[in-house]
């Protein structure tokens, strides 16, 4: 089956900014050490950041010491994305354009980043055209994040029910959710980068209530636009919701981060 492309709207976004830097969950610096490690990634070596958003991914890899762009089509993605550059103290080229612009004029990068943002792209023709630009040896990682069904993860699901008679998903999304779409690692089994591995760390996250708040709103599917006038009453419920599983204030959460690695084949 052949996934539908998501319709391109470069700002799809932009209402959620704020919120997307507060509360998205940032990557283990420990994975990230271990992918780069895996791949033989030295410093200086060229990484693209492809969907870069607030540039979570893309200041980690410049931290490593790699010659780092992040690319996104949100100009209010990629300010955040410098504004938190400049407060890290590290060196990024951040650029507007998205996966329908890629092309050797770009330069050619030993890895391609994506993380929670492929899904967005026409992805096989994403592939095609980074099989032009990343060489022999080159790979393509993309980073995900998971909640584990468990005891401490129960405001998860609680806040889950409050948001889903709220949401406005577009119906591509309905149907990444009910399994109708291709896995990523379908679609990338039928592209150059056929050989898949894969590598996770699992930790214990505390944040506040207004953090996972500030997580729900960066939704697309919950964002303030998508939420108008509703916004006031979809916060209260969800903060009413979130009440009885917080302590002192705080919820904790187990979550695993993970890359899958794609590489052309040996």
């Amino acid at each position: 089956m052949s996934a539908p492309i998501a319709p391109f709207i470069p700002d799809r976004f932009r209402s959620t900014v704020p919120f997307y830097v507060a509360g998205r969950l940032n990557y283990p610096p420990r994975l990230l050490e271990n992918v780069a490690s895996w791949l033989d990634i030295s410093p200086q070596d060229h990484v693209l950041d492809l969907g870069c958003g607030p540039g979570f991914l893309a200041i980690a890899f410049a931290k490593l010491g790699c010659s780092v762009t992040g690319i996104d089509p949100d100009q209010a993605m990629l300010a955040a994305a410098r504004e938190l550059a400049t407060r890290e103290g590290v060196s990024c080229s951040f650029r507007e354009g998205s996966s329908y612009e890629l092309g050797p004029a770009l330069g050619r990068f030993k890895l391609v980043t994506m993380g929670r943002s492929f899904h967005w792209m026409d992805r096989p023709a994403t592939l095609a055209t980074l099989d032009g630009i990343v060489p022999e040896g080159g790979a393509i990682a993309l980073f995900n994040d998971d909640d584990i069904r468990c005891r401490e993860n129960r405001w998860v699901e609680a806040l889950e029910e409050v948001r889903r008679p709220f949401e406005r998903p577009e119906e591509f999304r309905t149907m990444q959710k009910t399994g109708e779409v291709e896995r990523h690692e379908i679609v990338l089994l039928a592209s150059a980068f056929a050989r898949l591995e894969s590598m996770g760390i699992t930790e214990r996250r505390v944040l506040t209530i207004e953090t996972a708040l500030a997580r729900a709103l960066s939704y697309s599917a919950s964002s303030p636009e998508k939420l108008g006038e509703q916004r006031p009453v979809f916060e209260a419920q969800a903060r009413e919701a979130l009440l009885p599983f917080a302590v002192d204030g705080r919820l904790t959460e187990i979550v695993r981060f993970s890359a899958l690695i794609a590489r052309r084949p040996l």
